[in-house]
């Protein structure tokens, strides 16, 4: 099982504290069935800024770690960036880490209680140049909360979608549980990541997840979001499933 999106490098951003906290996450995700990591600390949120050069030494410290006490877990180097008038320029510079080598995806984290005016014409502008955006939990964000619909514009384009686990599973509270299975089963998210940040309450939950998405939906869905995540993490074409507009019932209720 691959999991793109994870806080498990040591302090660093509000993820793992120390290699401790990092080593009980690795033998958790051990435990789940997890097999390879993309570490994804946040980049450029007002708050962390960890640039290219920075992950890809922590990873290949923690890599070291894991094999020398045999955790049989594979790291990658990534970032959860926060989406910013000025990525074009970070990627120009070297600071910005994609999920894979050909830089080809790019996870975006959104505001948590916004999408900004400007969203639609840089992603048409990382488009263009070859880079696809990966909008990370977007069940999370209040304005897709207030309405999934307003993921479909960002759907049209060719922008990927990727939901946190413990969303699905209620980690988060009921209303975010909602949004995830409407989205689950509108195709509106396509695929499943931890978000991991510790091993208490921001733990992985991905056999949880996918054990309840098979029950709600089918298990073809579950194959099909962990081999869009196997396909990303390798830059390859993803088959992206067919997305449905979510029907707004009388009295405006969704």
């Amino acid at each position: 099982m691959i999991d793109l999106h994870c806080h498990i490098l040591p302090g660093i951003d509000d993820g793992a504290k120390t290699i401790d906290d990092s080593l009980d996450m690795a033998s958790m995700a051990v435990k789940q069935g997890v097999t390879h990591i993309l570490c994804t600390p946040h980049h450029n949120n007002g708050k962390y800024d960890n640039p290219a050069s920075q992950v890809i030494s922590q990873v290949a410290a923690l890599q070291k770690e894991l094999d020398q006490r045999n955790i049989p877990l594979v790291l990658y180097e990534g970032q959860e960036v926060r989406i910013s008038g000025d990525i074009v320029e970070q990627i120009q510079m070297g600071d910005i880490l994609f999920a894979d080598l050909t830089n080809r995806y790019i996870l975006i984290e959104f505001p948590s209680n916004d999408i900004p005016a400007y969203t639609e014409q840089l992603f048409f502008r990382l488009l263009e140049l070859g880079h696809i955006p990966v909008i990370v939990h977007p069940e999370r964000n209040s304005k897709f909360i207030e309405d999934p619909n307003r993921l479909l514009p960002f759907l049209e384009m060719g922008v990927l979608t990727q939901m946190t686990a413990p969303s699905y599973v209620g980690i988060f509270g009921k209303q975010i549980e909602r949004t995830a299975k409407k989205m689950v089963a509108h195709n509106m998210v396509y695929m499943v990541a931890s978000d991991a940040h510790n091993i208490e309450k921001r733990g992985f939950f991905m056999e949880k997840a996918f054990k309840a998405i098979a029950k709600d939906r089918s298990v073809e869905q579950v194959a099909a979001m962990q081999q869009m995540a196997k396909d990303i993490l390798n830059g390859d074409d993803v088959q992206r499933p067919e997305f449905k507009e979510i029907k707004i019932k009388r009295f405006g209720f969704l």
